[in-house]
């Protein structure tokens, strides 16, 4: 049997709160916010995240939201899931809490939320000769979005979602409108020659999108067809948004720099780039013997003794 939290805490932080607190609950400030954020890229997310604090926190009014009912909360999700994903519901308490601290003015104070410790960011790539051998296997549809997406870097749904409309062949661009982008700004993306030619060759497929299975826009990639074509091409611990970080290895590798990568690849920050620093050596040997020369030259064979000063 799941352990279910207790959420009748003795309301010893009242006097620190204002009494407009008792008047709203936790599933207002839930509702409230998902209204006002309709823009977020996770939004589906944020739904889906509530919709399992709602079994909980139902009848909770947002001054009983403790520093151990959120303990509560976060063993429990610990249990069913990872830490990183337990965070992101951790996050989503915070961001709504502050909100109705600062915006909406329903509480003065608010807990403070710990999170769990995360591992290192994941970066899985694929060498250019596994990447060969998944592309030779992979269904015609399946590979056509591959190879674009070793390209270009794109994410999943902006090559799944990716209109003729957003296409300028002759200049070489594909523009994501803002509300497909992740950093909710659009973004234009060069198209090398290997992107322009999965192009040209989907032209005749579609009126309207430019990948599609059977004459429809494809809703998922992460399919038994993928999870089959990774099995024979002989590649574990493998997932679709891993061919991102292959083509952002792949660049690091060739010598693009994080700053360049970071443009290319639509981050908000560099710190999302810093993954893939460790990568850069092998080119970065170039820009190490641009100083060469620079130090007197040779050594003397015999180096006279400290002389000691009494």
């Amino acid at each position: 049997m799941k352990h279910t939290p207790s959420f009748c805490y003795p309301n010893s932080q009242l006097s620190q709160m204002s009494h407009v607190a008792l008047t709203h609950t936790w599933q207002e400030a839930a509702g409230r916010w998902l209204r006002e954020t309709t823009h977020k890229a996770d939004h589906a997310k944020d739904i889906s995240k509530l919709r399992w604090l709602d079994r909980y926190w139902r009848e909770l009014n947002l001054n009983e939201i403790t520093r151990a009912a959120i303990n509560d909360i976060s063993t429990l999700r610990r249990q069913e899931v990872s830490a990183a994903t337990t965070n992101r519901y951790l996050a989503l308490i915070r961001a709504i809490l502050r909100r109705a601290r600062d915006d909406w003015e329903w509480i003065v104070a608010m807990p403070r939320i710990r999170l769990f410790p995360e591992p290192l960011p994941r970066a899985r790539w694929l060498t250019h000769a596994e990447a060969a051998r998944l592309l030779n296997i992979l269904p015609t549809h399946l590979a056509a979005m591959a190879r674009f997406s070793l390209a270009t870097g794109l994410r999943q749904r902006n090559v799944t979602e990716l209109r003729w409309e957003n296409i300028d062949i002759n200049r070489g661009i594909a523009w994501i409108p803002a509300e497909q982008s992740k950093s909710r700004r659009a973004l234009a993306v060069p198209l090398n020659r290997d992107a322009l030619t999965v192009i040209e060759q989907q032209s005749d497929e579609h009126p309207i999108y430019v990948f599609t299975y059977r004459g429809k826009s494809v809703a998922r990639t992460s399919t038994q067809a993928w999870r089959n074509a990774l099995t024979r091409a002989d590649i574990t611990n493998f997932r679709w948004h891993d061919l991102r970080h292959t083509w952002a290895s792949w660049h690091v590798q060739s010598g693009t720099s994080l700053l360049e990568l970071r443009e290319l690849g639509g981050w908000s920050s560099l710190n999302m780039v810093l993954r893939y620093a460790h990568l850069a050596g092998e080119h970065l040997r170039q820009a190490a013997s641009r100083i060469e020369g620079a130090l007197p030259a040779g050594l003397p064979k015999h180096r006279p003794p400290f002389l000691l000063h009494e």
